[in-house]
């Protein structure tokens, strides 16, 4: 069951009540005038990303990827 605080409440013990959150995995209802407006809830913690495959799907090919579009005169006759 969640703590219930009035929104004046938290607003003066703000810092405090992240804290409390943090270090014991609790959850806390946000209240003005008796009735519920928030939630303050744990982050869960990241996924590390992987190294491998975080750039998927950014590139985009523009053009002959073979080609350095310099014309060579190697096989010419001299």
């Amino acid at each position: 069951m969640p703590t219930l605080i009035a929104a004046g409440e938290f607003k003066a013990k703000c810092l405090a009540l992240l804290d409390e959150v943090h270090d014991n995995h609790m959850e806390i209802v946000i209240t003005k005038r008796g009735k519920p407006v928030a939630r303050l809830v744990p982050m869960k913690a990241a996924k590390p990303r992987s190294a491998f495959g975080w750039m998927k799907g950014t590139g985009e090919i523009i053009g002959d990827i073979f080609s350095t579009g310099e014309k060579w005169n190697c096989c010419e006759d001299v």
